[in-house]
């Protein structure tokens, strides 16, 4: 092991610091300044200014006026590292870590036809918990995972408006009008938190995942009982989930439309769930 006293420890000191600040941007923030980088790394700002200075001189960020992004020789060099990714095995590791982290189950959903199937999931370790395994297929129009595979897919959600939407709960969207806005919420926020609409007394949020052309995969999903996951719980773990949905989409080499960055509301929190 190197000793961070001696000289070959400067230069891997120097990636550490190169690698902080590329961490720094993300699908929904591919734009700051030096002072959000300075900000998101905690790096002092002579650093910041010479390494970013350096950084654009060989390519690894670009600068507009005073705004830097990843610069386009990095798209060149990670198109072998995303050619021929199996999507589930870049998901399926995602799905853990987010699972050991929150405690409950996470799962990718992708649309079939007029459902919603889970191709990978990561069951949590409590004895109480949502019944979800892989392959089993779920109505579109009643849960969060549901509302994101709507909300960016427009043809998909002409076809489940002309069908009857059926009543699993009480709580369940039934009015073609409602699920139109709700679905319409969710595409503004970039996410989606649903409490009851598909089985009673439990919770879920979901958000969505894109490929290289901006159009949707799927959607990375929390779930699990109301009791463990009521409203203000689902709210603090929105950006850990839009997180790992962002962290597939940049694995697979995918991009965000511009109205899926996962918008805030006024006040910093969540917007409110959809109770049916």
């Amino acid at each position: 092991m190197v000793s961070s006293g001696t000289p070959a420890a400067a230069p891997l000191l120097v990636l550490k610091k190169i690698s902080d600040i590329l961490d720094a941007f993300s699908l929904r923030k591919p734009e700051l300044t030096l002072t959000d980088i300075r900000e998101a790394t905690g790096l002092p700002t002579s650093t910041v200014q010479r390494l970013v200075g350096n950084l654009v001189a060989n390519g690894f960020l670009d600068k507009g006026g005073d705004h830097y992004r990843v610069g386009l020789k990095m798209a060149f060099w990670a198109a072998p590292a995303t050619q021929n990714l199996d999507r589930l095995e870049v998901v399926k590791p995602v799905l853990q870590d987010l699972r050991d982290k929150l405690g409950e189950t996470v799962c990718f959903f992708e649309a079939s036809m007029n459902y919603r199937v889970c191709v990978a999931m990561a069951e949590t370790r409590h004895m109480l918990r949502r019944e979800m395994k892989v392959g089993r297929l779920l109505p579109l129009h009643a849960g969060s995972a549901g509302r994101v595979l709507l909300a960016w897919n427009g043809e998909l959600l002409r076809d489940v408006l002309s069908d009857s939407l059926d009543q699993l709960t009480e709580t369940t969207i039934t009015d073609r009008s409602s699920l139109s806005a709700a679905v319409e919420q969710t595409r503004r926020d970039g996410y989606a938190i649903t409490t009851g609409e598909r089985q009673t007394g439990a919770s879920g949020l979901s958000a969505p995942v894109f490929d290289s052309q901006a159009d949707l995969l799927g959607a990375v999903t929390i779930m699990g009982p109301t009791l463990r996951m009521p409203l203000e719980v689902c709210e603090r773990w929105v950006e850990d989930l839009l997180a790992a949905a962002e962290q597939v989409t940049r694995m697979l080499g995918g991009r965000h439309p511009d109205d899926a960055v996962g918008r805030r509301t006024p006040s910093g929190t969540a917007s409110t769930p959809s109770q049916g």
